[in-house]
Order: structure tokens, then sequence, then C-alpha cells
């Protein structure tokens, strides 16, 4: 199984949002891939947060702490 594979679909002054494509029988989710999705997005967020809409819609946030996972929050509803 491949990593999680998605796009950056905001990129705001705040925070940083992206978006899992799949397809899910070859990529892992961001839910499922978080700490290799923050290793790969942290350089670029300079202290943003980052949130990521799942494969159902729904956005919630990925928890960085110094440039690592650090668990995930409920985002905006």
């Amino acid at each position: 199984m491949n990593h999680a594979h998605f796009e950056v679909v905001k990129n705001e002054k705040d925070s940083m949002t992206i978006r899992d494509l799949g397809p899910w029988h070859q990529h892992l989710t961001i839910t499922n891939d978080a700490e290799h999705v923050v290793t790969v997005m942290a350089p670029s967020l300079n202290g943003r947060r980052l949130f990521y809409e799942d494969s159902m819609g729904d956005v919630d946030e990925l928890l960085v702490k110094n440039g690592q996972f650090d668990g995930f929050a409920a985002g905006p509803r």
C-alpha cells in the first residue's frame, strides 16, 4: 500500500487544507497515514494549522507540534 495521495486545496495565511484523493485500494487515507502526511507538509506550514478533507468530505485538523503529528481535532463545522 502506498502513502496517502493528496493535494493542497487551500493555502491561507493561518492554515492550509489538503484533500484526500485516493484511490483507496492503492493509497492509504490521510487519516491512516497522518504521521507521514505531517512529515511531508510540516516544512510548508510555518506555524499554520493543517486541515484535511477526508474521503467522506469531512474537514478535520491534523495537529502538528514541533513538525510532527500530534493527534487529530475536529475541524470547522
